[in-house]
């Protein structure tokens, strides 16, 4: 009887499993399909890149060796890369602040005010900071404050969704003790759940600092200053010694950046 009972579960639980694979089919077929299309929307072309290979060889053997003659005026823009992304987190974060405790559901704000809040900064975080200094480079003129403005209110919604969801993860015990004890809602976010996700918010915002001298180096393409507009401007004139000059003063420079901001997170942690 035990013998048969075993068959049976056996020959169930293969049943069951083999209607698991069967379900799964569709869904694998409507991916590979998905992704067909996505190769074909994307114009993939492998004999394209074969044709394209020897120019890239050539670009790379006229790159060689780098053009050092105006390495100053390079590291000057570089200099003005990092500030760009400096002011403009810095800039983010105090407009993320409000943002953030408006978000967060632990924090006690209505829901009529933490459900805008959310969709302000999910429309923040969903326009690339690159669009946002396109925008302000036709508001203010070329130059590098155009990308401290994109790089601010692209932050900001990155730095209030991260810092709103940190604050959630504090511990509610002695939340609701403050709360029990007659503290207000201000006190008790002071108080006591401001400490407890400093550490957090702190390494947050060196993140973003770290990400954003990176994402900035392009933002020179659209005429918001850096050293993104020195590669633009080498690439349009095809001076690729100065293009490799850029690039590792681009490579020093993000390397050093993620270096620093390692530390200071391993410190705050």
């Amino acid at each position: 009887m035990r013998v048969a009972t075993a068959a049976l579960n056996r020959k169930a639980g293969f049943l069951h499993r083999a209607a698991q694979r069967a379900a799964l089919l569709p869904m694998l077929l409507i991916g590979v399909a998905f992704y067909a299309l996505c190769l074909l929307v994307a114009e993939v072309s492998i004999p394209r890149l074969w044709e394209g290979l020897p120019r890239l060889v050539t670009w790379i053997a006229r790159s060689w060796p780098p053009d050092l003659s105006e390495l100053d005026v390079l590291i000057r823009r570089g200099l003005e890369t990092i500030a760009m992304a400096t002011i403009g987190v810095s800039f983010g974060a105090v407009i993320a602040a409000p943002i953030c405790l408006l978000a967060a559901r632990n924090v006690g704000a209505s829901p009529i005010l933490s459900f805008p809040a959310r969709w302000l900064l999910n429309a923040l975080r969903g326009i690339d900071s690159f669009v946002f200094a396109l925008i302000f480079v036709a508001a203010v003129g070329l130059g590098p404050f155009a990308g401290v403005l994109g790089i601010a209110l692209h932050t900001a919604g990155s730095i209030a969704k991260l810092w709103a969801e940190a604050i959630e993860t504090t511990d509610m015990g002695p939340v609701e003790a403050a709360r029990m004890s007659g503290a207000g809602r201000l006190k008790v976010f002071v108080h006591v759940q401001l400490p407890d996700a400093l550490p957090q918010l702190s390494s947050i915002l060196l993140y973003m600092w770290e990400f954003n001298v990176r994402a900035s180096t392009v933002l020179g393409v659209v005429g918001a200053g850096g050293i993104g507009q020195e590669l633009k401007n080498s690439v349009d004139l095809l001076l690729f010694d100065r293009v490799l000059t850029i690039l590792v003063i681009i490579l020093v420079m993000v390397t050093l950046i993620d270096q620093l901001s390692a530390l200071l997170r391993r410190r705050l942690s």
